[in-house]
C-alpha cells in the first residue's frame, strides 16, 4: 500500500484555512481524506465546504469538534489517522486544525504515532500555517514587536502573541493571506516581523487563498530539523503527557454556539455586527437567512475588524418539490434536521472570544430575529 503523505493546515482564528482548503480541493486530482477540526458545537468549516462543492464529492470527511486535535481531541484525532492509514483508496490527507489549535502538538503528535505504529501508511509531509496579513498589520503588530524582547517563559500563559509566534514558527511553509488589504510597504513590514520568528519557511502571498497546490503539498517526510526549534519540539512532546488540558485554559479562549431556526431581520442584524458587535470576541463564523432573502444560504464571517455576509448556496427548502424530495430521499441527515415550517433554512453561527458576557450577546441576536 502507498504511503500517504499528510498536509496540516494552521493559523489563528479568521486567517483564511477553509478558502485555502476550499481552493486546494478544486485542483487536487487525487482521492484525498479530509480532517476538519473546528473548536465550537457546530463543526462550521466542514459545512463551508460541503456547501461549497468542490473536490468533497470525491473525498472522506472527518469532523471534529468540541475541542482541539492539539489537546483534548487528540486521541479521537490519532484514531482517524488511523482508519485513514488502512483505507487502500485515499492517496493524501489534508487536515485543517482549529485556529486555536498549536502545530508544534499535533506534530509531536504524528511523531509519536509514527513510533508506535512503525507500518503505518500516513506520514507528516507539510504543515501549512496561514497568517492574515492584514490582521497582523492593524492588530498585533505591536504585540509582535513586544515579544521579541520578553522572556518566553516569563510570559502570561493567556497571551494570543503566544499562540500566533508557535503557529508562524512551528511550519515549513506561510501563506500571508490577504494581501490584498494592505499596500507593499505593509506588506513587507508584516513579511519582517515573521522573519523575526521564522527564518526558513517559504513565505507565499496570497489573496482568498489562491495558491497553486503544488507548492503546498509535498512527498517528502515533514523535517523537523528544519523548524529548528528543539525546545519547540520539547514542549510540545511534553504537551502529549497532558492531553486533557485544552488550548481554551491557556489561551483563555472560549467559544459558544447559536441556534434558531427563524430567520433574522436583515438591517437589525447588519446593525449588530456593524455598530454592536462586542470586541471581546475574536471571531464569529455561521450560516444565517434573512426574512427578505428566503432563498438564500447566507455566510457570516468576522474576524476582528473585518466582518461579512454573503450568498453561497440556496436552502433546500427555496428549491421546487420535485428537486426538494430527491434531496430529502438522498440525505439522512437533511431528512432528521428538516423543519416543517422552515425546512432545512437554521441560522448556526459559532462565537469565540475571551472574557464575554454570553447571555448578553444571546439576548442581542434574539432582538435580531424578524
Amino acid at each position: 500500500m502507498t504511503k500517504k503523505p499528510v498536509t496540516l493546515i494552521t493559523g489563528y482564528l479568521g486567517s483564511g484555512k477553509t478558502t485555502l482548503l476550499n481552493e486546494i480541493l478544486r485542483q487536487e486530482k487525487r482521492r484525498v481524506a479530509l480532517i476538519v477540526n473546528d473548536m465550537g458545537s457546530i463543526n462550521i468549516d466542514a459545512a463551508i465546504i460541503k456547501k461549497n462543492g468542490s473536490a468533497v464529492a470525491q473525498s472522506e470527511m472527518y469532523e471534529m469538534q468540541n475541542g482541539c486535535i492539539c489537546c483534548t481531541l487528540r486521541e479521537e484525532f490519532l484514531k482517524q489517522v488511523e482508519k485513514i492509514s488502512d483505507n487502500d483508496k485515499i492517496e493524501s490527507v489534508f487536515v485543517e486544525a482549529s485556529g486555536i489549535s498549536d502545530p508544534g502538538a499535533i506534530a509531536a503528535s504524528f511523531l509519536a504515532y509514527e513510533d508506535a505504529q512503525p507500518d503505518t501508511n500516513v506520514y507528516l509531509s507539510n504543515i501549512v500555517t496561514v497568517v492574515d496579513a492584514d490582521r497582523i498589520y492593524r492588530e498585533f503588530m505591536t504585540d509582535l514587536r513586544n515579544y521579541e524582547e520578553k522572556d518566553e517563559n516569563n510570559l502570561a500563559s493567556n497571551d494570543i502573541t503566544t499562540l500566533i509566534v508557535d503557529q508562524i514558527e512551528f511550519c515549513n511553509t506561510i501563506i500571508l493571506n490577504k494581501t490584498d488589504l494592505l499596500n507593499e510597504k505593509q506588506i513587507e513590514e508584516v513579511i519582517k516581523i515573521i522573519r523575526n520568528f521564522q527564518q526558513k519557511a517559504e513565505i507565499i502571498k496570497t489573496s482568498q487563498g489562491k495558491v497553486e497546490i503544488d507548492r503546498i503539498t509535498s512527498d517528502q517526510k515533514f523535517n523537523y530539523e528544519m523548524v529548528d526549534s528543539s525546545s519547540a519540539i520539547q514542549k510540545a512532546i511534553n504537551s502529549l503527557t497532558d492531553s486533557n488540558r485544552g488550548f481554551t485554559d491557556e489561551y483563555g479562549i472560549s467559544s459558544f454556539s447559536y441556534e434558531h431556526k427563524r430567520p433574522f431581520d436583515q438591517k437589525k442584524f447588519m446593525k449588530f455586527i456593524n455598530e454592536d458587535f462586542p470586541k471581546e470576541l475574536i471571531r464569529a463564523k455561521g450560516y444565517i437567512w434573512f426574512k427578505d432573502r428566503p432563498e438564500d444560504v447566507l455566510l457570516f464571517e468576522q474576524a476582528g475588524r473585518n466582518s461579512s455576509v454573503m450568498a453561497v448556496a440556496y436552502w433546500v427548502a427555496a428549491l421546487d418539490k420535485a428537486t426538494q424530495k430527491e434531496c430529502l430521499e438522498d440525505d439522512e441527515e437533511l431528512r432528521n434536521s428538516w423543519d416543517k415550517e422552515y425546512g432545512d433554512r437554521i441560522n448556526q453561527i459559532v462565537f469565540i472570544g475571551k472574557n464575554y458576557d454570553k447571555s448578553k450577546i444571546l439576548s442581542r441576536l434574539e432582538q435580531c430575529l424578524a
